[in-house]
């Protein structure tokens, strides 16, 4: 029995995902995740074998959980599943390694041809993905954010949410002290100087939701 992972924080697109995969009578689903953290937490725990994965989530973003899904169990697939249709993000998942990136208006027509291509060990991308090129972030002059470490990653995330230096300790399990030391090389390394230029960041490299 194939077993995969459902990681999307909108519980409407999870349980249509989920239908569209157990009516194929091999697969089950064998849980959901409503954060990037707990999608890499399961993935960890339970090794399925391919996780379906939304890009814009909280706690973590899509990226960032696929880069630590493939390194932490690297025999599992990951199909991106977003509305996003930009060519840099796609570019950047690619690098990552995902097998399969897909738009969820499309989920309906080619989501289970998508999971047995990538089952196969082939790549499966939707055709239209280069129609959405975004040439702003291609001319932002800031870092990439392939540049910064996994817990700038993190913190970026967590302050554009508009976390505190003490809910940031609290979610990553450090000291109010460091996590203030984290968010000002973050931002030094980022030439940024206030939270409106961090949000701006975060949402040009969806981190975050405009």
């Amino acid at each position: 029995m194939i077993q995969i992972l459902v990681a999307d924080d909108h519980e409407v697109v999870r349980q249509g995902v989920r239908s569209l995969l157990e009516a194929h009578p091999d697969w089950s689903v064998c849980g959901e995740a409503v954060t990037g953290r707990e999608a890499v937490a399961k993935a960890i725990e339970g090794r399925p074998d391919v996780v379906i994965l939304d890009v814009t989530m909280p706690e973590m973003n899509g990226l960032e959980a696929a880069r630590q899904i493939r390194r932490a169990v690297p025999t599992t697939k990951i199909l991106v599943l977003t509305v996003h249709e930009i060519d840099q993000l796609v570019q950047e998942f690619i690098d990552v390694g995902v097998h399969g990136y897909l738009l969820k208006a499309d989920t309906g027509r080619i989501l289970v041809d998508a999971v047995k291509a990538v089952l196969r060990g082939e790549r499966f991308f939707a055709p239209r993905l280069g129609e959405a090129a975004d040439s702003t972030l291609a001319r932002d002059s800031t870092p990439r954010i392939e540049t910064l470490t996994r817990r700038e990653r993190e913190v970026l995330q967590l302050l554009a949410e508009g976390k505190s230096n003490k809910e940031i300790g609290t979610a990553l399990r450090i000291s109010v002290k460091t996590a203030e030391t984290h968010r000002a090389r973050l931002m030094a390394k980022l030439g940024i100087h206030s939270m409106a230029e961090l949000v701006r960041y975060a949402i040009r490299n969806q981190i975050i939701d405009a």
